[in-house]
């Protein structure tokens, strides 16, 4: 076979797949010229995005290294790597890649060129063993342009005579330069006819293939050690065309590494300063708190201002291709929020705007959000969840306290908390979702960011002279709260049983159950489990979420159910690991890697998310317990991986080097995950006001300080409700106008109620059954206004 053909063979290439998820660093210019974004992992480049912030464009970056006979070795797997910072918070890497053998080392340092759609990586080889001259030096990439592995072209040719390396996808192109001159080069088909094929069996180039088509491709190029001493810069750049992205490659190269850094510095370290100081150095190898900050700020569009992604990665990318496009590359409303709300505790209040900005212009129609999305607004998962509809609410009263919002600001955003108001009382108490995206029903922390944004909303109804609406929400809200216990807490249980306690809240109990006397009746599915684990007793499955309804104030901390929950909870769910203790999500959580440490597939058992190491020390501050606080904060330090990223879960079972996990070190999980740096800046912030930074005032105040109650019980065709306390005035709610046909005693006597409209998609009519005895039944059924026609059934609530 002629191996200099021009067109590669083995088209079209092995399956593509994306790559670890364990990323070391993540990386951009603040510039808004500059719509490029890097990641680090293994010592190396790996996805790039371009030109948004939810598009990857490559696979990864790495060099190989031969001496031409019978010596191969590739930095990402047969180096040691180290990562430092030059400068603290700041998103420029140093990276030092030591030949585990002792014969090379690789000394890189990698930004983003201020001014255009470029990576730049300044490199220096420096023979360990022997000379320069008994090395060749090659730089191996895999495009993966517009989020896809296949479909990819690859050739190599010149603009305005100067060699380079190119691929193209549809309306996305990408032109390598390097400042050294090339001296081979080749494209080829992934596993067949690739560079790492050619050399791990060749040990020199021997291909030199010009092109290959529409299909999972790799550009190789030779890098003259001799002509350049050992030390070059590497651009890697970005356009809608070839000749735009290598105009760009020439022009970076052009300007220079040092000064893209000169500016990519100074505007970084612009930023760090701008805003709140609330924590010190730690004595560790990185600030984690500007290392916190500034993954935050990385992950925020340039492209559409306001929106953050979840994560730059793909959780075990290494098993995933085409057909997961989304990875964590997309915006979660719960996260965005969750991020923004960190923003505001490290004082960054343009930021903030920007987000709330985002979140009025991806708002649906009826006033919720997707439950995720990329980055245009447009769903990319459908499931609904009424968290994210609450959360922006509680982001615009926060950021009101926090002085982030003139009167102006708070008019703008109104409307748009106007319609998750009406969304989460149109659609609660039950959840289609819950905050994992997997059951639907009663869940704790769901109701606490509910009833919370129900009154912040009122608080901003009443700014608005809404004085009607803002009553009505306060009920609504009242109303579940005094519901709470009803449905999410269980006594006598064998596991309260077995842990020694009363009682505890459960993790969700399912939607019947608002007709039943106690969650323990029900049964909750087991998301990623085998279809022989995938239901459980309601009763039986107990998470951290139930710490919500301190951290939303709804329930102090001090409050027995609370306490007795928590020793449930951590004999159940925690496990110690050397840096500090970590928690489960629940008990029987599927989502994680197997017990042998195959990456998960759709089944798995879930592991320890340091996220929840830092909700858990909100609740130990709540408690009175600073001390135990700081020393969880850092915990979550100890957590993070060499460049300060936090990942989603770590790894809690014996290590398995073979898969690189470790007992307490990060697992295969997305990483960074920026939820749990948020977390992290927001617990500093609450540890340096001995205070929980976002806990709302309104909730503490009306069900801690004043136990407020209710006065109704609400009837809905989503929560059909067979019983009434006695003393309770029978609420019905409705989404249209009806008439409320009822009768008290069997209908002898009748009587006919109009709904109100409540002004958010809601009519209600207030039933006189407060004075009612004790085993009364109140019989009714509706007529339709619009419709013109009965119901034809009737319903009934007993008061008991």
């Amino acid at each position: 076979m002629d191996m200099t053909m021009t067109e590669a063979p083995g088209w079209p290439g092995s399956p593509p797949r994306w790559t670890s998820s364990a990323k070391t660093g993540v990386g951009t210019a603040l510039s808004s010229a500059s719509h490029v974004w890097f990641t680090l992992s293994h010592g190396i480049l790996n996805e790039v995005y371009y030109p948004r912030l939810d598009t990857p464009c490559t696979r990864d970056l790495g060099l190989i290294v031969t001496d031409g006979r019978d010596y191969f070795s590739e930095e990402k797997r047969h180096t040691h790597s180290q990562l430092s910072y030059p400068h603290a918070g700041v998103p420029l890497y140093r990276l030092m890649n030591t030949c585990r053998a002792g014969r090379y080392r690789i000394e890189k340092d990698i930004l983003t060129d201020p001014l255009r759609d470029t990576v730049l990586q300044r490199t220096r080889f420096v023979a360990l063993a022997g000379n320069l001259a008994d090395y060749h030096l090659y730089a191996l990439a895999a495009p993966h342009l517009g989020n896809h592995g296949c479909g990819n072209s690859a050739w190599i040719d010149e603009y305005k005579g100067v060699p380079m390396l190119f691929a193209q996808r549809e309306g996305s192109a990408l032109a390598i330069a390097c400042s050294a001159p090339w001296r081979r080069r080749s494209a080829g088909f992934v596993g067949i006819s690739d560079g790492w094929q050619d050399l791990s069996r060749h040990r020199l180039m021997q291909w030199e293939h010009r092109r290959a088509s529409n299909g999972n491709v790799a550009l190789t190029g030779e890098v003259d050690l001799d002509a350049c001493a050992g030390s070059f810069v590497l651009a890697l750049a970005f356009g809608n065309t070839p000749a735009e992205a290598a105009h760009r490659a020439l022009a970076s190269l052009a300007d220079g590494f040092d000064a893209a850094q000169a500016t990519f510095v100074r505007e970084w370290q612009d930023w760090q300063r701008f805003g709140l100081r609330i924590a010190a150095d730690q004595g560790e190898p990185y600030d984690a708190y500007r290392t916190s900050r500034m993954v935050l700020r990385v992950h925020e569009s340039k492209y559409l201002p306001g929106g953050l992604i979840a994560s730059l990665s793909f959780p075990w990318g290494f098993a995933k291709g085409d057909d997961d496009m989304g990875g964590y590359h997309l915006a979660w409303p719960r996260d965005l929020v969750e991020s923004a709300g960190a923003l505001l505790a490290a004082g960054a209040h343009d930021d903030v705007r920007r987000v709330l900005r985002y979140l009025q212009t991806t708002q649906e129609a009826d006033g919720h959000w997707p439950q995720n999305m990329w980055l245009d607004g447009t769903p990319y998962w459908n499931g609904l969840q009424l968290d994210e509809a609450a959360f922006p609410i509680l982001l615009v009263d926060l950021a009101r306290r926090e002085g982030a919002l003139s009167e102006a600001d708070l008019r703008r955003l109104w409307p748009m908390a106007r319609r998750a108001a009406g969304f989460l009382v149109c659609n609660g108490p039950v959840t289609l979702q819950d905050r994992w995206e997997e059951d639907a029903g009663y869940s704790p922390f769901t109701l606490a960011v509910v009833i919370a944004a129900l009154l912040a909303a009122a608080e901003l109804a009443e700014r608005n002279e809404e004085h009607t609406l803002a009553a009505y929400l306060r009920d609504t809200a009242d109303n579940w709260n005094a519901e709470i216990e009803r449905w999410i807490y269980v006594t006598d249980s064998a596991l309260a049983r077995q842990v020694g306690v009363q009682g505890y809240y459960v993790r969700i109990a399912p939607p019947e159950i608002c007709t039943a006397a106690s969650p323990a009746q029900g049964f909750v599915p087991i998301k990623n489990r085998p279809p022989d684990q995938s239901t459980a007793p309601a009763a039986q499955i107990v998470s951290p979420d139930a710490l919500a309804l301190v951290r939303f104030g709804l329930r102090a901390a001090s409050d027995p159910r609370i306490r007795d929950t928590v020793r449930v909870i951590d004999s159940l769910l925690k496990v110690d690991t050397p840096g500090g203790p970590v928690w489960h999500r629940y008990n029987g959580d599927g989502y994680g890697e197997h017990e042998d440490g195959a990456p998960f597939d759709g089944t798995g058992r879930g592991r320890a998310w340091p996220l929840l190491t830092g909700e858990r020390a909100h609740f130990e501050l709540a408690s009175g317990r600073p001390e135990v606080a700081r020393q969880l904060a850092g915990t979550m330090v100890a957590l993070a991986n060499e460049g300060g990223m936090l990942p989603e879960q770590i790894w809690d079972a014996p290590d398995i080097p073979r898969r690189e996990l470790y007992f307490g070190r990060p697992s295969g999980s997305a990483m960074p995950l920026v939820w749990a740096h948020a977390e992290y800046i927001k617990l500093l912030r609450s540890l340096r006001e001995e205070r929980v930074f976002d806990m709302p005032p309104q909730t503490v105040e009306r069900y801690i300080t004043r136990n407020t109650g209710s006065g109704y019980t609400i009837w809905r065709f989503n929560h059909k409700r067979r019983s009434i306390p006695a003393g309770r005035v029978l609420r019905i709610e409705t989404l249209a106008v009806a008439s409320v046909h009822w009768s008290d005693d069997g209908w002898k006597v009748t009587h006919d109620s109009t709904t109100q409209d409540t002004g958010v998609g809601v009519h209600k009519v207030d039933l006189p059954t407060s004075r009612l005895a004790p085993g009364t039944a109140i019989r009714f059924t509706f007529f339709w206004h619009e419709a013109a026609r009965w119901e034809g059934m009737d319903f009934e609530v007993v008061v008991g």
